[in-house]
């Protein structure tokens, strides 16, 4: 399949939802068919500076400018760019820790508008330790309604994965994309 079309996919939500199982499993599906495709992986895990609970806008800054800058990178490189995050969802955890912070602000929602399908991946188990992200369940919650709120209050459109079907999440993703990149239909006369 030719890559005609280009086009820039973001899993969003809290920690420890899934969101990079959905990346890579979406990438090798699409992969299979040929698609010329770069992940955008979680920049906050390589972060030196504190993060989680204890984030400041040192943090963020460093986490919000590594991932914009790596997604200008997949996407001069890469028709079809997976992010493991989008800007808002990383920027969701200043907003708990430290409030909102004005240039931070306004860069996140200026690069919202670069994405093209925001896939709302949804908490629908325990917390599991990974060693790097936040163990505890009522941070994560925290997180995921944060980042509800900002959606609604930003007006930006999401593709919500439905919880009590995750054994198809990636199936529904999947079916999502192709449609979206698939050629346009030529007309016959």
């Amino acid at each position: 399949m030719s890559d005609n079309k280009s086009c820039k996919i973001a899993f969003i939500g809290s920690h420890g939802v899934g969101k990079t199982t959905l990346c890579y499993g979406l990438a090798a599906r699409l992969k299979v068919h040929d698609f010329s495709l770069e992940v955008v992986h979680e920049v906050a895990r390589r972060c030196p500076l504190p993060i989680n609970e204890e984030t400041g806008l040192a943090s963020e800054s460093w986490i919000l400018h590594t991932q914009i800058a790596e997604e200008l990178l997949a996407q001069a490189r890469y028709p079809v760019v997976i992010c493991d995050r989008s800007a808002l969802d990383n920027y969701v955890y200043l907003l708990l820790t430290a409030g909102p912070t004005e240039g931070l602000s306004a860069l996140v929602d200026w690069w919202m508008t670069t994405y093209d399908l925001l896939v709302e991946v949804p908490i629908v188990h325990d917390l599991s330790a990974d060693g790097v992200r936040s163990e505890d369940p009522v941070f994560q919650r925290a997180v995921e309604d944060r980042l509800r709120k900002e959606l609604q209050k930003k007006n930006l459109d999401t593709m919500k994965l439905p919880p009590e079907s995750r054994e198809q999440w990636l199936d529904i993703v999947e079916e999502q994309v192709n449609r979206f990149l698939a050629p346009a239909q030529l007309s016959l006369l």
